[in-house]
């Protein structure tokens, strides 16, 4: 006779699966130690991230910082006038918004992967290492050196002035000039934080299986075509999904790099919506229509990433989350 060892009440048969509780109550016993260390970054998440939000309100308030708000007067769709109803400093501020996001999009963006694939075609462990240590300083200098580093080469009296001026070739305004204020603007964020964004692209490319390059090289594949069907692919889901973060951040393109050099051009040539809000609110006072462009901004941004990780999903890529 076999005896069966006997099971209590309620559960299953042996070997099934524990139930969907039991299972969360062991990972989270298990991983109770990496939750702690997550806490405090959750904290700061929450509090400087998710706790603002709720300012929002202001964008339907006439809001007085000197009477609060709680107090300020409940005015509706009000403060939304002047974005809708076609205000020319707003409509401005939209425009040269558009035209930096989309030169940041067409030059800044794709110029990291095609750093990142030359330096992954480097041969010297130690020499790409040397150019890597040097393509990353340029990140952790702050906007105020990055610009007072350009005045001293692009200024009036730059070096490039006065090597131009050394050899009789005349001279060329760059700085100050507000014809060319957004390609300065482009060229100031491609020289900082082109090198630092090859990291995500280089962690992608390392993930890749080796035997690919040597099976392609087999086949005859010359290192293009490596470069074409193997590495591209390998690093396409990183790409679509830093292609996605950006859309999302479309509308945002550099308060603090703006700001030190708006004074130097007007603000015709460099008003963008970031400084619109800080220089209507901070300077004017006119804290109700600021916050309602904000959150226009804002809301436009979440609009572009749902759609964007849509189409991300048509392709087959999981994007910023899946269904």
């Amino acid at each position: 006779m076999v005896v069966h060892p006997t099971r209590p009440a309620g559960e299953g048969p042996a070997g099934a699966a524990p139930p969907p509780k039991s299972r969360r109550r062991g990972r989270l016993r298990r991983d109770r130690l990496l939750l702690a260390f997550a806490l405090p970054g959750l904290g700061v998440i929450l509090l400087f991230h998710y706790a603002p939000l709720l300012g929002h309100v202001i964008a339907f308030k006439d809001y007085q910082p000197y009477i609060g708000i709680a107090d300020s007067p409940w005015v509706g769709l009000d403060n939304f006038q002047a974005i809708f109803s076609g205000d020319v400093v707003f409509l401005n501020a939209l425009s040269n918004t558009l035209v930096i996001s989309l030169l940041q999009l067409v030059f800044v963006f794709p110029l990291p992967i095609a750093v990142a694939l030359l330096l992954n075609s480097l041969v010297s462990e130690r020499f790409k290492r040397l150019v890597q240590s040097v393509l990353y300083l340029p990140h952790f200098m702050s906007w105020v050196i990055v610009v007072a580093i350009f005045q001293h080469m692009l200024g009036n009296a730059g070096m490039l002035n006065s090597f131009l001026q050394d050899h009789d070739l005349g001279s060329v305004s760059i700085i100050g000039n507000p014809s060319m204020f957004k390609e300065l603007i482009v060229a100031q964020v491609i020289w900082k934080d082109t090198g630092w964004s090859t990291i995500l692209f280089l962690a992608a490319m390392s993930r890749i299986d080796p035997a690919l390059y040597e099976a392609a090289a087999v086949d005859g594949a010359s290192r293009l075509r490596q470069l074409w069907h193997v590495t591209l692919p390998g690093i396409r889901s990183v790409v679509i999904l830093l292609a996605i973060l950006r859309l999302g951040d479309v509308l945002s393109v550099g308060f603090e790099q703006i700001i030190l050099q708006q004074q130097a051009v007007g603000p015709g040539a460099s008003e963008v919506l970031d400084t619109y809000v800080y220089n209507n609110a901070v300077g004017a006072g006119v804290w109700g229509g600021s916050a309602a462009a904000g959150l226009v901004k804002g809301v436009i941004g979440v609009i572009l990433v749902l759609g964007a990780n849509k189409v991300a999903h048509l392709f087959g890529e999981r994007g910023v989350y899946q269904k």
